[in-house]
């Protein structure tokens, strides 16, 4: 069931004015290809490796042999390497590098507010009580930011959500500065902190397919959740270091100025209005009108499902502590264990250039998601550390690729002024979904033993996801080249 707006051409006049497109961006694209401009195979060049004066890829014209080798290993490397086309766009370069930055910072907190709760309280309960203080304005907020994203100019909220969480980490700063050592008074800076989080990161999300063509939505999706993961990898080592050198201030000191990148990149956005007019007003009954159109599109709904099952019944996570040291003797095989996952996200990233061309993604998403689940199931069965390691590896650029999928599917199959609050409940559930499968795994584990819930977990996964693409074929028939999203189109310009 599409909307009306979903139905209209893409090359309408919309209320931002003559000459720009249904998503706000403007008609003429500096980077359309032609014979004199550059295209993704690089300057002059088109996909055969023939460059303007007419050469072809076997380097005729006096080039030789070796030129036209060179050009065909240039051109496969093009084809699987990382697409950085949507770099070219001023207003998306800096909104991603501003997200880059901070997410490493923010993975620095991560790391430095748990080991300041457990150095003051000695106890780890109360390390957990913090995941809950994290995860309920996450759910909360996240549904709420959502719904205000479909209302406002999303530079705004994005701006002022992200000085929310920006305060909250010169609160954390302050508090340590001065040795206040309150428990509660963290937990209360940490909700706040989530909660400028919640509202900034469906906004961000939202805001991406209006500063890139439809055609570079996958590969601007692939930028970003690559950048997130060397954040996730980076901000920890950070952490580690100035703990131990300089303790808490410095931590959240450097959390504090990298975050200002991304305050500046927020700032420097252009205006991105709602597009079409706006009804209603923000609250739970937007809210409500997003799940409703949310359970009027399979394809929509299925890439929600398919992401609850591949982390809230594969992710093994929770039983790396007991089987780090049970089977692969302690140590530092815990540390090994819990970056595995995200090292494969990263070279997975790092080798993504062909995501953009895939046209079938409902498939693509299935079977990548089967592949997390079968390696995720493998790796419970390895005896040897780098073998579960690896293992874990290929499934995280396994689950790179299928969260790749189902945010492009969201972003170009929606209507515009239905992401925002379809972005929220992607939140929702990417921070919910593995903390379920912790629950799951743990408790699994407590009554049939760590590796049956490993290894179960990742082939039960595989099995429900195969079931669900039989029983919604809509999901597997999705082609991109069908959404309502239309033709490529120009971002807006900075």
């Amino acid at each position: 069931m599409k909307s009306s707006q979903q139905e209209d051409s893409p090359e309408e006049d919309s209320p931002d004015g003559a000459g720009r497109d249904r998503e706000g961006r403007d008609k003429e694209s500096p980077d359309k290809e032609g014979p004199d401009k550059e295209g993704p195979y690089g300057a002059g060049r088109d996909g055969a490796g023939r460059d303007g004066a007419g050469r072809d890829g076997a380097g005729r014209d006096g080039e030789g042999a070796a030129g036209g080798a060179e050009r065909v290993r240039t051109g496969w490397i093009r084809r699987v390497a990382i697409d950085v086309r949507p770099l070219r766009h001023p207003a998306y370069r800096r909104l991603w590098l501003g997200q880059g930055v901070s997410w490493v910072g923010l993975q620095v907190s991560a790391v430095a507010v748990p080991v300041q709760v457990y150095d003051m309280t000695r106890s780890s309960f109360w390390v957990g009580v913090l995941g809950v203080v994290n995860l309920v304005p996450l759910i909360v907020f996240g549904l709420w930011g959502g719904s205000v994203a479909d209302h406002v100019d999303r530079r705004k909220l994005l701006f002022a959500s992200s000085c929310v969480t920006w305060v909250a980490t010169l609160l954390l700063l302050a508090q340590a500065l001065l040795g206040m050592d309150g428990l509660w008074l963290i937990m209360a800076v940490v909700a706040v902190q989530a909660t400028g989080f919640a509202v900034s990161s469906p906004t961000r999300s939202a805001i991406t397919p209006r500063l890139v063509e439809p055609s570079l939505v996958p590969a601007a999706n692939t930028l970003n959740f690559t950048a997130g993961t060397v954040g996730m990898l980076a901000g920890p080592l950070f952490a580690g270091f100035l703990l131990a050198r300089w303790s808490y201030p410095a931590a959240y000191a450097l959390d504090a100025v990298l975050f200002t990148v991304g305050l500046y990149a927020a700032l420097r956005l252009p205006p991105v209005p709602p597009l079409g007019r706006v009804t209603g007003s923000p609250g739970l009954r937007s809210v409500v009108e997003g799940l409703r159109y949310l359970a009027t599109q399979p394809v929509l709904l299925m890439s929600f499902v398919v992401d609850i099952i591949a982390m809230g019944i594969a992710m093994p996570r929770a039983l790396f502590p007991e089987l780090a040291e049970t089977r692969f003797g302690g140590g530092d095989a815990v540390g090994w264990l819990f970056a595995s996952i995200a090292i494969g996200s990263f070279a997975g990233g790092l080798l993504s250039g062909w995501i953009g061309r895939v046209r079938r993604q409902g498939v693509a998403l299935i079977g990548a998601i089967v592949v997390w689940g079968l390696a995720v199931a493998a790796a419970g069965l390895a005896d040897r550390l780098w073998l579960a390691v690896l293992l874990l590896a290929v499934g995280g650029a396994a689950d790179l690729v299928s969260a790749v999928f189902r945010q492009t599917m969201l972003q170009t199959y929606a209507p515009d002024e239905m992401r925002g609050r379809l972005q929220g409940v992607f939140t929702v559930v990417v921070a919910g979904g593995p903390r379920l499968g912790d629950l799951r795994a743990g408790a699994t584990a407590a009554m049939a033993g760590a590796t049956v819930s490993w290894v179960g977990g990742g082939l039960v996964c595989a099995v429900l996801v195969v079931l669900v693409g039989v029983f919604v074929p809509a999901l597997l028939r999705y082609d991109a080249r069908a959404t309502p999203g239309g033709p490529e189109a120009a971002p807006a310009k900075a």
